[in-house]
């Protein structure tokens, strides 16, 4: 006698307590990647489990405000600020050109970086000229340079983003260059034996291969232009998360702090979410091959 397996529910495959079609086929499990769930569910535990403790560590009044704030008083401090803003300027506008300047500086890094990495990778004479430069910067912390990039470019817009280009320049050149160095070189072999020329080459079998990595250090570059924010904010900046940060704690608003950090957490994690879905949709081939 047959049994009839019930398939599992939309809601249940969402939240990662099932398995969906693909995964369910999967006969390895430990070491393959693609057959792991969403684990929703459990992402949504943790931060329950953490408000939950937050909540009752205040209402027990175990916190000590310089430290940390109560729930109470954060929730108070975020109203003020959403109706008067901080410093006279409103909240959003804040939370919006810092969200200007890490997009503009890892679009920036992008722009120039994957080229000359894909270069670094194809080309024996790129590698030459700019290995050297791409390998003594990248180290280099960003925080570093900002004497240097004030005296360049003064404490206008230009410096900060041009800040946050450097943070990302390098990521994304180190990237698209692995990205290169895994394709395989049977697939390029395949595609020359079918007549392909060299830009069907680069168009239609490195560059697909290769952005599985592209889309890593792009991920990887966001996340440090989002720490690096703050330090590029400090260049004189009266608007920005970062500013807000740093001008709530010379004032001990520990409150504002904690705000600035859960904003500054929120909006990378959704931007990090954008990236996942952007991923699924441009590289569907991943970790199914």
């Amino acid at each position: 006698m047959s049994k009839h397996h019930t398939p599992p529910s939309g809601v249940s495959v969402w939240l990662g307590l099932k398995d969906n079609v693909f995964t369910q086929q999967k006969t390895v499990r430990f070491g393959d990647a693609s057959a792991v769930n969403s684990g929703r569910f459990y992402s949504i535990l943790t931060v329950v489990i953490l408000l939950s403790a937050w909540g009752i560590a205040s209402a027990l009044g175990m916190l000590e405000s310089f430290y940390w704030p109560s729930v109470n008083a954060t929730l108070t401090r975020m109203g003020k600020l959403l109706s008067e803003g901080f410093r006279n300027v409103a909240f959003w506008d804040h939370i919006g050109i810092s969200v200007f300047r890490v997009l503009g500086g890892v679009l920036l890094g992008a722009l120039v970086g994957i080229p000359l990495g894909l270069a670094m990778g194809l080309s024996s004479i790129a590698r030459g000229l700019f290995d050297p430069i791409v390998e003594f910067m990248r180290p280099i912390p960003p925080l570093a340079l900002i004497p240097l990039i004030i005296l360049w470019f003064g404490i206008d817009e230009t410096a900060k983003i041009f800040l946050l280009f450097l943070a990302s320049l390098f990521i994304m050149t180190i990237a698209a260059r692995s990205g290169v160095n895994s394709v395989k070189i049977t697939k390029v072999h395949a595609a020359y034996s079918l007549g392909a020329s060299r830009t069907q080459i680069l168009f239609h079998v490195i560059l697909p291969n290769a952005l599985p990595e592209i889309f890593t250090g792009l991920r990887t570059a966001m996340g440090v232009c989002w720490g690096t924010v703050v330090a590029a904010e400090l260049v004189a900046a009266d608007k920005g998360i970062g500013s807000m940060i740093m001008i709530a704690k010379n004032f001990l608003q520990t409150d504002t702090v904690v705000i600035g950090i859960m904003v500054i957490g929120l909006i990378g994690y959704t931007i990090e979410l954008g990236m996942r879905y952007l991923e699924r949709l441009l590289i569907p081939w991943q970790g199914k091959g």
